[in-house]
């Protein structure tokens, strides 16, 4: 994720913290400096969110090992002020796999609380207001499990992207099918959503935030699973583009700027003899123009690390690299020569028109 600080990494997943983290003990900083807390009291106060952080890191982990024993990578954990992210590859389409893999953070706090309530004695009466909002040595652990507690609560929260919306959806998916299933699960998801907001304008207006989030997860989940049903059997071949502009290295930035504006291309794919040496976007072009480059060859702006595909390789696994890759334009290969090129506007359209025969 862009403007995020590499914390280091565990078994080659890296661990990152979004530059927004930093508002957040900001924010802590300036509620115990308004309050009067010592300094003491203030590093107590940011260390108990960075220990509440950790224990975040370690649901995340407990996804992403899972994940990883039925051969779905993780990238990178990214740390914000509202959670943590695991960048999954892909959801596996299994149900059983989606269960474990869900249920699998969750249990991590399931133990560090279980742990903790071994570790600590047991409190003497019920737990004052004074408790659970002020924080102090003598409370710091309790705090911490409960919020651990409190971590395995909300996630069990049956919408999408929480953990419960994933383990609703696989459990469905065993009886109605993943299609269905998500549906379900999505439409659950968005009327918890709406709750949310509801309760966020009467009382906490962090319920907002968290109901803006679960709804569009939910709509995003569900239009994705949607559109790979859609695309399930069909090839690359099938969904490419025919029909477009290509440039060769040796072209310059203003040959290519006259492409650019004489057709509807936004990117080119850079070719020579039928063998693909790399693409050029139109914002490499305007860099081009900033730098003076006019009468530069593409050769010397192109990207010339690029992913191609096959025209037999599955359509539903291109939607999904598009879906998380930067590249705009990919070029399709046919026994290693250029056949065609495929973005997310064609799949896109390719999906719309499937969708409109279905009905």
């Amino acid at each position: 994720m862009k403007w995020s600080l590499k914390l280091g990494s565990v078994a080659g997943i890296k661990i990152l913290v979004h530059w927004t983290f930093v508002l957040l003990l900001a924010w802590i900083v300036f509620s115990e400096m308004r309050q009067g807390s010592d300094l003491q009291t203030t590093l107590l106060s940011v260390g108990f969110v960075l220990t509440i952080f950790a224990c975040v890191v370690l649901h995340e982990l407990g996804h992403s090992l899972t994940a990883q024993r039925y051969g779905v990578q993780t990238k990178m954990i990214t740390l914000l002020p509202i959670g943590g992210v695991a960048s999954l590859e892909r959801i596996p389409e299994n149900p059983k796999q989606e269960l474990l893999i869900a249920l699998a953070g969750p249990a991590v706090n399931v133990v560090i609380a279980f742990i903790l309530w071994l570790a600590l004695p047991s409190l003497s009466g019920v737990p004052t207001e004074e408790f659970f909002t002020r924080i102090t040595p003598a409370n710091f652990l309790y705090l911490l499990m409960f919020v651990n507690i409190m971590l395995v609560l909300f996630n069990a929260i049956p919408a999408f992207p929480m953990d419960g919306g994933r383990v609703l959806r696989a459990l469905l998916s065993f009886k109605l099918g993943r299609v269905r299933a998500t549906q379900i699960a999505a439409n659950l998801g968005q009327m918890l959503a709406i709750f949310f907001v509801f309760m966020g304008f009467f009382g906490n207006p962090f319920l907002i935030l968290i109901g803006v989030f679960v709804f569009f997860g939910a709509y995003s989940e569900n239009m994705i699973v949607q559109h790979l049903d859609f695309l399930r059997g069909h090839s690359v071949r099938e969904g490419m583009m025919t029909n477009y502009v290509t440039l060769s290295p040796t072209e310059t930035v203003r040959d290519a700027l006259d492409k650019l504006l004489l057709g509807s291309e936004h990117d080119f794919v850079v070719e020579q003899d039928g063998q693909v040496v790399g693409t050029l976007t139109r914002m490499q072009l305007i860099q081009a123009i900033k730098n003076e480059q006019m009468q530069a060859p593409v050769a010397n702006i192109m990207t010339q690390e690029i992913r191609t595909f096959n025209v037999q390789d599955k359509l539903s696994e291109a939607y999904s690299e598009l879906q998380k890759a930067r590249a705009s334009i990919y070029p399709v290969l046919e026994n290693g020569r250029l056949a065609g090129v495929i973005n997310s506007d064609n799949i896109n359209e390719f999906i719309l028109i499937k969708s409109a025969l279905a009905h």
